[in-house]
């Protein structure tokens, strides 16, 4: 969860987490299902598919959630995973990070959990799981699915070090690991090499500030390019160029967006724009930031659309209506692959269920619904 990386050290995680475990063993009385709802809000487009989102839940208290927008009915399925599947655990777990499509299988990442849902992309009935310690984020290359993942295994002679796992796609099993930065995050592969951010955020002030290049044909680390502090996202264009962020530190060192060249696997260009996350649509990448200053104790919240064929900014709001104005913390965001809706989620205070907005190409809201806690992470179900 974003917010936890900008606030405190692992050793504060850790205390936090025990007491929310406690609180909600004392407000809770065993496993209480909370009911999915169904709430009309688009218009219905039969020729399409919809969309999973994942909502992080608060840490330390297992409340991962699954959403789904149907769009041949314009319907929002709100927490969809436990009434699908009965069988199984009833939340999803503590702390939905990431969630991808892969062939007919659903692969959702829930970090304090240590483990990957695998569920079937089209009915949501769970196939499998995972297991991956302090999992992050992941992503596919031939037939493979890599997990970013915090620490290495109990023992590891690079304690401390973070690692990618290789998974099968077909038997679910780890069959490899590369060992990268200290706690690895987002990753993109261009061509056969994989770019993995290296943050070093739950360990301020001694953050990482590298992006790992790992050759995808012999699965080793060949190089780290220096880039900045505290990075985290990481996206790559048609063009060959890869995306990152850094937070900065929340102090004197402001959040940043760089730009790789993968041919050189050097970095190239930089934009003094605050970053929180970017998703790349054709030559647009569109960057929101919440950057919290410690300074003045505040976020300063940014919409922008840079343009990835020429690299310069191209507008300061993509939100053209005012409607960011009602958007407390965005915290996720997708741009529709079919035509260019764009969606951001807020998650207001992190405690309350938040609320999905759904923009058109051109700014202008279209619709909105309430969505789990922390609202964060899409997978879109090709045609």
């Amino acid at each position: 969860m974003q917010i936890f990386v900008k606030l405190i050290s692992t050793r504060s995680l850790m205390l936090i987490a025990l007491s929310a475990m406690m609180a909600v063993s004392a407000c809770r009385k065993g496993k209480e299902v909370i009911p999915g709802e169904e709430t009309p809000v688009g218009q219905p487009d039969t020729l399409r598919n919809g969309f999973y989102l994942l909502n992080e839940g608060n840490m330390g208290m297992n409340l991962a959630t699954l959403d789904y927008y149907d769009r041949s009915t314009g319907v929002y399925k709100r927490n969809i995973y436990s009434e699908i599947n009965p069988g199984a655990t009833k939340e999803m777990g503590d702390v939905g990070n990431d969630i991808r499509i892969y062939g007919s299988k659903l692969y959702v990442v829930i970090n304090m959990s240590d483990k990957v849902e695998v569920l079937d992309v089209h009915s949501a009935r769970r196939i499998g799981q995972i297991s991956v310690r302090n999992c992050r984020y992941i992503t596919f290359y031939n037939g493979k699915a890599y997990v970013s993942s915090y620490s290495a295994a109990l023992g590891d002679a690079n304690a401390g070090a973070g690692f990618v796992a290789e998974i099968d796609t077909a038997t679910l099993q780890v069959t490899r690991t590369v060992t990268v930065g200290r706690q690895p995050e987002e990753m993109a592969i261009v061509g056969d090499k994989m770019y993995v951010a290296n943050s070093g955020g739950y360990s301020p002030p001694r953050y990482e500030r590298t992006v790992s290049v790992v050759d995808m044909k012999t699965f080793t680390e060949i190089k780290k390019i220096d880039v900045a502090i505290n990075l985290h996202r990481v996206k790559a264009d048609q063009y060959g160029d890869v995306y990152v962020t850094s937070r900065g530190d929340y102090y004197n060192i402001r959040s940043k967006l760089y730009v790789i060249d993968s041919k050189q696997d050097m970095v190239k260009d930089s934009f003094a724009l605050s970053a929180s996350n970017l998703a790349i649509s054709g030559d647009s990448a569109y960057v929101y930031s919440v950057e919290w200053s410690y300074v003045n104790n505040r976020n300063t919240v940014s919409y922008a659309i840079i343009n990835v064929k020429d690299e310069r900014k191209m507008t300061d709001n993509f939100i053209t209506d005012g409607t960011d104005k009602q958007i407390r913390t965005p915290y996720g965001m997708a741009i529709d692959p079919e035509n260019g809706d764009i969606y951001v989620s807020d998650a207001k205070d992190y405690l309350l269920p938040g609320t999905l907005y759904c923009f058109s190409k051109g700014g202008k809201k279209k619709w909105s619904v309430t969505t789990g806690n922390i609202p964060a992470h899409f997978a879109f179900v090709p045609r």
